[in-house]
């Protein structure tokens, strides 16, 4: 059966104080409310120990924007997956398109993050996605299908079940611009294939599929109605409780 993933990417926003506070008007929100989507938030590491804590005893989620493939060691500024999972946090955002561009994190390393995540019973997030002009020479598919396949073939079928990817076309990340739903539902349809050709259709269908691309209240039903499009990875509109309540509210109003 398909559920939504609802998974809000505050990025180096919302420190301790404020993130408490945005915590806490989720938790106000949804303190009692059995979810019939998944729901979600990252915070930056140094909010995630309040963010836990405010949202103790609801149904959402912690998650991180990024992690490093080792279990300890001398990798000043990284943490692992056991500490990740200490804070109280059970998803681990990889492969960002920020992370890709301004940190020039390759396919292999993010290869590498996934699989730890995974090994250590994290639920990861791989983000894949073309630029403006990749898309404009027509080569959007060929940089999605070689970002995804670096990361499969590393995984097996048997982590369909928590494995999510998420799909960020790059030119419509914090600029207003987002892909049309046709375009979204492509993509998503395209990397679903990719998945069913190297696990099964079966074991596709157990994969969500975020959009990552400013999915906001105004287009968040248009998008999340296509058939591929399993959810969303929010950025601008997760930092405020009413634009991401609304984007929750809307994916349980589709849940079935």
């Amino acid at each position: 059966m398909r559920k939504y993933l609802i998974a809000g990417n505050w990025k180096m926003n919302a420190g301790p104080k404020e993130g408490k506070e945005l915590a806490a008007e989720l938790s106000a929100k949804w303190g009692d409310h059995s979810f019939k989507v998944d729901v979600l938030v990252c915070p930056p590491y140094l909010s995630i120990p309040a963010v836990v804590g405010e949202l103790s005893g609801t149904e959402i989620k912690t998650g991180t924007q990024n992690h490093y493939p080792e279990d300890n060691g001398a990798f000043t500024g990284e943490i692992s997956t056991s500490m990740i999972k200490e804070a109280g946090c059970s998803y681990a955002i990889a492969g960002h398109s920020e992370r890709r561009e301004y940190f020039q994190e390759s396919d292999e390393f993010i290869a590498k993050k996934v699989k730890k995540a995974l090994d250590d019973d994290i639920k990861p997030i791989l983000c894949v996605g073309e630029k403006l002009d990749q898309r404009k020479s027509g080569n959007h598919k060929k940089v999605v299908q070689e970002q995804l396949n670096a990361v499969l073939d590393h995984l097996n079928p048997e982590h369909a079940s928590d494995f999510v990817v998420a799909y960020e076309p790059v030119w419509a990340i914090g600029t207003g611009e987002t892909a049309s739903p046709e375009q979204a539902q492509e993509m998503h349809a395209y990397i679903r294939s990719l998945i069913s050709e190297k696990w099964t259709e079966e074991k596709s269908a157990n994969v969500q599929i975020l959009y990552g691309g400013s999915m906001k209240p105004a287009n968040a039903e248009e998008l999340l109605s296509q058939p591929d499009v399993d959810g969303g990875l929010i950025g601008g509109a997760s930092l405020k409780a009413g634009s991401f309540s609304e984007i929750i509210e809307i994916a349980e109003s589709l849940s079935k």
